[in-house]
Formats: structure tokens, sequence, C-alpha cells
């Protein structure tokens, strides 16, 4: 399959992906990520290896795009939840068992 990334042109073929990555240790995935064999990469460090190019070069989005029309399963970067502030008198009553004041 013929796909852009960093305005290169490049022919993916999947089993020639696998190959590539055969042997690659895994980083630790921190934003998107791409599950290819029973191994799941940051989808920068995938189009680092795959393009030969820096990670700075090419966007997320370009390596997943090309991986999700091959066939491999994306994953967007996990949402973070945002931690409820409480007052100290919020954190006291709760602390203490009691209900907290409105």
């Amino acid at each position: 399959m013929r796909c852009v990334i960093a305005r290169f042109s490049f022919n993916l073929i999947k089993s020639e992906v696998l190959e590539s990555m055969k042997g690659i240790t895994p980083e630790p995935v921190t934003g998107e990520s791409v599950t290819i064999g029973r191994h799941t990469y940051p989808v920068k460090q995938v189009g680092e290896v795959l393009t030969r190019q820096d990670r700075r070069d090419f966007s997320a989005a370009e390596v997943t795009r090309a991986m999700s029309r091959l066939g491999f399963t994306c994953r967007p970067a996990a949402k973070s939840t945002p931690v409820p502030v409480l007052t100290r008198l919020q954190t006291a009553a709760t602390l203490l068992g009691t209900p907290a004041p409105a």
C-alpha cells in the first residue's frame, strides 16, 4: 500500500511491517499506540523504524492512518480524568467521615 509520511512516499506491506518490528523492544506507551503481533508500540516508534526518519519529522496521525489502512489495531492516547480539587473544609470533613458542607 502506498502512503505518504513526512512528505515521502512509502510502499508498506503488512508482512514487511511485521518483519521490520520483529525483535524490536516496545517502549512505554504514553500516547497513541499500535498493536503489531503480540506487542503494543508507540506510534512514533513504529514510524521511526519503518521510515528511518527522526520522530520529529512526522506526526503520529500519519503513521496511525497508514497502520490502520494496513489492518493493524491503533488506539488513541488515553485521556486523563481531572482530579477534583477539595477545599480544606471539604478535605477535613471527608477525613472525619462527616458530610461536607455545600
